[in-house]
């Protein structure tokens, strides 16, 4: 098993998060030591990340979650509980299909180009990353119980979406004091060895780091 991917990509941080809760091996492999050319033949949408397994090549992190779970059924990462299992799938898809999606780099730049300047990107990312945390915030509030992660005793598929965008959300200086559960969540999560792994000063690609 192949992951394609670079140490800052908060998707490619999701997959990455999943393969180590699951205890799954896979082989690193930085996209940019492999280089734009060669990548789009791995993948011609040129988006991060991508999983090869048993000699196909599979895009799209939520795609690809959703084969790891199929697939290695060991340690899930959603709830038996269908409802929950619902909730959790709908806590992922507001961030990866609405928060990140929106104020990823290459929207950024995108808007930069067509005379938006610095601050009124900044404002675009600030927005986006506002609204989609004050629904965040507001389902896990309305939970039947408090558990120590969003959906279950144990992190899932709801935490390993929520990690990355905390701290993509840090890293974009967009404020977090209006969301304590989710502050507070990211924060036990991110002491766990499945996530400290997965983030990205622990890649192999991380500038500086020694190979």
């Amino acid at each position: 098993m192949k992951l394609y991917t670079r140490w800052q990509n908060s998707a490619g941080e999701r997959v990455r998060i999943a393969l180590n809760l699951k205890g799954l091996d896979y082989d690193y492999v930085s996209v940019t030591t492999l280089g734009a050319e060669a990548y789009a033949a791995i993948n011609p949408q040129g988006l991060m990340p991508a999983l090869e397994l048993d000699g196909q090549i599979f895009t799209q992190s939520v795609a690809i979650l959703d084969l790891l779970e199929s697939r290695f059924p060991q340690r899930p990462l959603l709830p038996a509980d269908l409802a929950l299992r619902a909730l959790s799938i709908a806590f992922g898809a507001t961030i990866a299909s609405e928060m990140h999606a929106l104020t990823v780099n290459r929207v950024r730049r995108y808007l930069a180009d067509h005379a938006m300047d610095d601050a009124d990107v900044a404002g675009w990312v600030q927005h986006w990353q506002r609204e989609g945390f004050v629904a965040l915030e507001a389902l896990l509030a309305r939970r039947e119980q408090a558990w120590p992660f969003c959906y279950g005793e144990e992190p899932g598929w709801a935490d390993l979406h929520l990690v990355p965008q905390v701290a993509a959300a840090r890293r974009l200086s967009v404020p977090l004091e209006r969301f304590p559960l989710l502050v507070e969540i990211a924060g036990r999560c991110e002491a766990l060895p499945a996530f400290i792994a997965a983030r990205p000063d622990s890649q192999p690609d991380f500038p500086g780091k020694a190979q």
